[in-house]
């Protein structure tokens, strides 16, 4: 084969490329792999420690609050500012009070000595997680608090890959009951576990890079002071 004919069958490819069409991803329907699955992460670990801590608390149980705390200490969060709407209902006015907030660390570990009632054995536990501070954090996990007044709800609009694994966390501060649904922008409803009160996880794996509407509404009758996390 001549240089002049290589050129002439490279020339050739390059305009069949150009003129081939681009096919576009299909955007259409629910945007979630449903045989797809994940290694869960910073999310599902803080969601952990919520639910433990909530036993721990009605059990007065200074093993499980410190476990907790153990749980609730090894995840990394940062905080972000989320593209979001809050609705209010007629009547519903923002509370002044901003003292309440979700379980962190401090309080799960408080919980703990106040249980361990001069057990010096669990109190040596204690002191140990504590000076353990943020060793041995996993990262991957944001999160932004809102305060949500009873009746009123919150939109939030995050995006995620596709192909990618994608958690979701609400975890309220115990005040009032929250709902939460997940629904792609196409409007169609994300699968997630049911979850009790105000503490809520949801994992899955889009098919396209999209945003998501989270819905949050307080079903009770206080505000509740919640985080959302995402990976």
């Amino acid at each position: 084969m001549t240089f002049k004919s290589l050129n002439l069958i490279l020339a050739t490819t390059a305009l069949v490329g150009l003129a081939a069409p681009v096919l576009a991803q299909d955007k259409t329907g629910l945007n979630m792999d449903e045989a797809a699955s994940g290694q869960p992460g910073g999310v599902a670990q803080y969601d952990l420690a919520q639910g433990l801590y909530t036993i721990g608390l009605a059990n007065k149980d200074a093993l499980m609050a410190l476990t907790a705390a153990k749980l609730a200490a090894g995840v990394e969060m940062t905080d972000v500012v989320r593209e979001g709407e809050q609705k209010l209902a007629d009547g519903v006015t923002e509370d002044a009070d901003v003292a309440d907030a979700p379980a962190d660390v401090a309080m799960m570990l408080a919980s703990a000595r106040e249980f361990a009632a001069g057990d010096e054995a669990l109190l040596g536990l204690i002191d140990d997680v504590e000076a353990e501070g943020a060793r041995g954090r996993i990262g991957g996990a944001s999160r932004q608090m809102s305060r949500l007044p009873a009746g009123a709800i919150d939109v939030w609009r995050i995006p995620f890959y596709g192909n990618s694994y994608a958690e979701i966390g609400v975890s309220g501060d115990g005040d009032a009951p929250l709902s939460v649904v997940v629904s792609d922008e196409n409007g169609n409803r994300v699968s997630c576990p049911a979850r009790v009160y105000d503490k809520f996880y949801c994992d899955f794996v889009p098919r396209w890079n999209g945003y998501f509407n989270v819905t949050v509404a307080n079903q009770g009758r206080k505000r509740n002071s919640y985080y959302i996390l995402t990976n």
